[in-house]
Order: C-alpha cells, then sequence, then structure tokens
C-alpha cells in the first residue's frame, strides 16, 4: 500500500511540475512580450527556464532534503537523454538541418558545460579529494559559466536574430491571467517537486535501487518530458530544428545554473554517480557534435537519430544491470 501511495505522489508531483511549468513559461513570456522583449531573448531565457524549471525544482528540493546524489542523478541523466533520446527520436521523425554557426558557437557550449561537471564531480581521479562532490566554490564557478553564457545570449539578441532563431510567437494574455500564471506556475513547482522527491526517494528505497540509478534513469526522464514534448512537436510540425535550440539551452541551464544553484546552497556528494554516467555525458555531448558536422552534411539523419536511441538503450541496460 505504501509503494502505490509513492508512486501516486511521483505521478502526481510530475503532473504538478509540468502543469507549473508551462503556466510559469506562458505567464513570464507574455509579461515580456508586453515589456517589448524579443522572441529571441525570450526563448534563450524564460522559456528554456520553463522547459528545465522540472529539473531545478527536483534537484534543489533533492540538495536541500539530503538526497544529494538524485539531484546530481537527475541533472547528469536528464542531460543524456536530452541529447541520446530527444535529439535521437526527433531525428527518426524529421532529419534535423543544423546551422553551421550552432555547430560552430553553441553545442561547443554544452561539450565544455559536460566537460565543467566532469571536472568539478572527479575529485577521486583528479587527486583534489577522497569523496567526489561538488563543493559550494565548485557551485560558484558554474554560476558564473552560467552568467558568462547569458551575457552571450543577450549579445545574440542585439545582433539580431534570423526567422528560425524566433521559435514559435508568444501567447498574449492580460497582466492580470499573466500574473495568475506566473503565481499558479510557481506554486506547482515548489509542491510538484517536493511530492515527486518524496515518492522517488522512497521508491529508491523499497525497490532496493540507489538513489543514483533512480536519479540518473526514471527521475531524469520524467523531468525531461517538457523538452520532449517540445521537440517532438516540432518536429511534426515539420520545424525539426527547433529541437537543437530546446536540447542545447536546456543542457547548459541544467549543469551552470541547476547544480551551480544547488552546489552553492549546500555541497553535493555525488553518491553512486561514477566515470561511466559522466563519461557518457561527456559522449554524447560530442556525438552531438560529430553527427551535425560529419557524414551527411550538417544534417542528423534518422539513421544516426536511430544510433544515439541506441546508444541510450545501451547505457540504461548497463547501468540497471550493474544494480
Amino acid at each position: 500500500m505504501d509503494i502505490l501511495f509513492d508512486i501516486l505522489f511521483l505521478v502526481g508531483g510530475l503532473a504538478l511540475i509540468l502543469l507549473g511549468a508551462n503556466g510559469l513559461t506562458d505567464g513570464a513570456a507574455a509579461v515580456a512580450k508586453k515589456w517589448g522583449v524579443s522572441d529571441l531573448v525570450i526563448g534563450l531565457t524564460i522559456v528554456a527556464f520553463g522547459t528545465s524549471a522540472p529539473e531545478l525544482v527536483v534537484s534543489l528540493t533533492s540538495a536541500i532534503n539530503g538526497c544529494a546524489a538524485l539531484a546530481v542523478g537527475n541533472v547528469v541523466g536528464s542531460n543524456i537523454f536530452n541529447v541520446l533520446m530527444i535529439i535521437g527520436v526527433t531525428a527518426m521523425v524529421m532529419p534535423i538541418k543544423v546551422e553551421k554557426s550552432i555547430l560552430a558557437n553553441e553545442i561547443p557550449l554544452v561539450f565544455l558545460a559536460s566537460i565543467a561537471l566532469f571536472a568539478t564531480a572527479s575529485d577521486i581521479l583528479l587527486g583534489a579529494g577522497t569523496v567526489n562532490t561538488i563543493s559550494r566554490i565548485d557551485g560558484i564557478l558554474l554560476l558564473l559559466f552560467f552568467a558568462i553564457f547569458m551575457r552571450y545570449t543577450f549579445s545574440i539578441a542585439k545582433n539580431g536574430a534570423t526567422d528560425a532563431d524566433k521559435g514559435e510567437e508568444v501567447k498574449a494574455m492580460p497582466m492580470w491571467k499573466s500574473i495568475l500564471y506566473i503565481g499558479g506556475g510557481f506554486a506547482g513547482l515548489i509542491y510538484g517537486g517536493q511530492f515527486f522527491v518524496d515518492g522517488a526517494s522512497n521508491l529508491a528505497r523499497a525497490m532496493g535501487a540507489s538513489e543514483s540509478l533512480i536519479g540518473l534513469t526514471l527521475v531524469a526522464a520524467g523531468t525531461s518530458l517538457p523538452e520532449l514534448a517540445t521537440s517532438v512537436t516540432a518536429a511534426l510540425k515539420k520545424s525539426p530544428g527547433m529541437a537543437i535550440g530546446n536540447v542545447i539551452g536546456s543542457n547548459i541551464f541544467n549543469i551552470f545554473f541547476i547544480l551551480g544553484t544547488s552546489a552553492t546552497v549546500t555541497p553535493l556528494s555525488i553518491g553512486n554517480i561514477g566515470l561511466l554516467d559522466l563519461s557518457t555525458l561527456v559522449g554524447s555531448a560530442m556525438l552531438f557534435w560529430i553527427v551535425g558536422w560529419f557524414f551527411k552534411t550538417r544534417t542528423i539523419t534518422r539513421i544516426e537519430g536511430a544510433i544515439m536511441v541506441a546508444c541510450y538503450i545501451a547505457y540504461t541496460t548497463v547501468l540497471i544491470m550493474a544494480q
């Protein structure tokens, strides 16, 4: 009976998180539009925050509640899922044409973020300690990287954007409705995050699985649903290129801002998250860059998408078998 309640907490919490993220994004974007902020800036900041809000809430709540491995596993697993599954599935639905500027500028930032996390979480490997921990100093450094990324983002906006950069049109709504959406969105994220973390942690203990494994798989896939929905919808609308910006923004936000904020609040011991997980994170970012540049020039094909999905299935299988 307890397991049933834990599952209800997990599903109900995730539903609240997704609804909250959607309401917060729509409300904030409408306010920004009223103030004359460009579609590009809205897409790269508010919408990027909205789709990554579930990861932020789950990781921060986990860190505060002493479930650091769940917090780190959530981000590592989400980023691997974003690249291998979301880009892979989207490419299988519709081959993704990648702009040269994205390959030269934005995708390398995803690789840099992955390397930064690998370095900050590998204390034992680098001889910097006896326990792998993302310290407060590491968290502050990650937040500084995020500030540089935001500066770069606003620089792009200042220099102008193409139609492809603008994404979907922001829905207009009265100010009172925008404020209601923002308030309701925050409430959904806060309470949903608490329910979700409680349910996931209890299930992990009941099933004999580590918090790291639950974070890397179940929680990571669950909190990546907004990105998956956005990317698949874009592919069905024959705009698969939108998936690229969605994944890039989310992955950079997850590492630099979410883990940076969580580690600054409380140092994060990464538990059972090891070399396999961090290497897969870096490897998936490298694969993302390779399939864009090579083979069929600047296009991620259906075959390449299938290979990426197969890589994710193989990684998950190894994780479960090693448990």
